[in-house]
């Protein structure tokens, strides 16, 4: 019984410590919350100053992963518009195509452009269509735009062509609107232009005039386009002049053409090649 007495003792006098020891520590929060305030906005202000550059860190590390994933889409976005605007490009060659296919009096084979020498006098062209196709030496190739060149050799599956652009060339023309005639051939001094010879100083030749094949020389079909008149200039001591035009067609980005399956009259090559023999 005096066992039992002694540890009810010792467990009121812990309780009793433990209730004033509580009360102390409340009065003492009580009496001190405005210092507690301040220790507690001290602490978050110190957090927040060591923070700032871990997270100016982190901005940084995501705007550099940002910037990388909007370069890679600007690099397929370009990718795709310039694939749109090249297929768009297409339709509108294609299409011209197609109309002057259409409209045109003789019958035209369409052809690729395989290969293009234009670094020289001696430029040469080569498309994807020979005698199996009935292509014959001399016929004329054309696009869109006008007049490209003759067919010089021909394969059974591929053809040479001599372009605008060689020192070999002739076409004889006239300038719409008047009756002057003239042979139209490359200087090869000159890129982009081409010169008419033998046009009299008596018929006048205006910028802008329209200059297309003749038909005269019974080599090219008549009023294919050739280009445009860029200015004339007298040729000294003759009754001549020399016109200056600039080709419709761009060699530089002809990709596909026509071959205008037109044969010249063989009566008019016998009369031409019996007058050559008188001469010779």
């Amino acid at each position: 019984m005096f066992f039992r007495t002694k540890q009810l003792e010792k467990i009121r006098d812990h309780v009793i410590t433990f209730m004033i020891l509580l009360m102390a520590v409340t009065v003492m929060v009580n009496r001190h919350e405005g210092g507690l305030n301040n220790l507690r906005k001290a602490s978050i202000a110190i957090v927040s100053y060591l923070e700032a550059p871990l997270a100016n860190v982190r901005v940084y590390r995501s705007a550099l992963q940002t910037n990388t994933k909007l370069q890679q889409e600007n690099v397929l976005l370009l990718d795709e518009l310039s694939r749109l605007r090249s297929a768009r490009e297409q339709n509108e060659v294609l299409k011209k195509m197609i109309d002057l296919r259409d409209s045109y009096e003789f019958d035209l084979h369409p052809v690729l452009i395989v290969s293009k020498n234009l670094t020289g006098i001696n430029n040469s062209i080569t498309i994807n269509a020979g005698t199996d196709h009935g292509i014959k030496v001399g016929m004329a190739v054309i696009n869109a735009d006008g007049l490209v060149g003759q067919v010089i050799i021909t394969g059974e599956r591929f053809s040479q062509v001599l372009p605008l652009y060689n020192r070999l060339f002739r076409a004889s023309v006239n300038i719409q609107g008047s009756r002057a005639y003239g042979v139209a051939s490359w200087p090869g001094s000159t890129l982009f232009e081409l010169i008419i010879n033998f046009v009299p100083k008596t018929i006048p030749v205006e910028p802008g005039m329209i200059v297309e094949t003749s038909g005269l020389s019974n080599q090219f079909p008549p009023n294919i386009p050739v280009g445009t008149v860029l200015r004339s200039v007298p040729v000294p001591g003759q009754d001549t002049q020399q016109v200056y035009l600039e080709p419709f067609a761009s060699l530089y980005d002809i990709a596909e053409a026509f071959v205008v399956l037109f044969d010249p009259d063989p009566e008019l090559i016998d009369i031409e090649r019996e007058f050559r023999e008188i001469f010779e």
